[in-house]
């Protein structure tokens, strides 16, 4: 993969669920069954959605619903596919479509 790409960011919460499993692990696992080329699922140290609240580590680094953002990296045409899917599971995140430029890798 050369050149211009897309960029799909998916924002969820470390507590969301998708058939009693985390969400995104389903996420990833859905990504990779529609043929994308990449996916990583990443914790957040700190974040606020559209309902304000503010998600951390909590007491005693206990963690308090934490912020989770997956990335993943294809052509346009791919991602526009999957983004259906991946909304039908993403209930409160968000998803975002963004312009990238692959310039250097496997």
């Amino acid at each position: 993969m050369n050149g211009a790409v897309k960029a799909l960011l998916v924002f969820v919460n470390e507590a969301d669920t998708w058939n009693n499993r985390p969400l995104y692990q389903a996420v990833v696992e859905r990504l990779q069954q529609l043929g994308v080329a990449g996916a990583t699922a990443q914790v957040g140290l700190m974040g606020f959605g559209h309902h304000m609240r503010v998600h951390h580590k909590g007491l005693f680094g206990i963690a308090d619903d934490r912020p989770i953002t997956i990335v993943s990296v294809d052509d346009e045409a791919r991602l526009r596919f999957v983004i259906p899917d991946i909304r039908t599971m993403v209930r409160e995140g968000l998803l975002v479509l963004l312009d990238a430029e692959v310039v250097g890798g496997g």
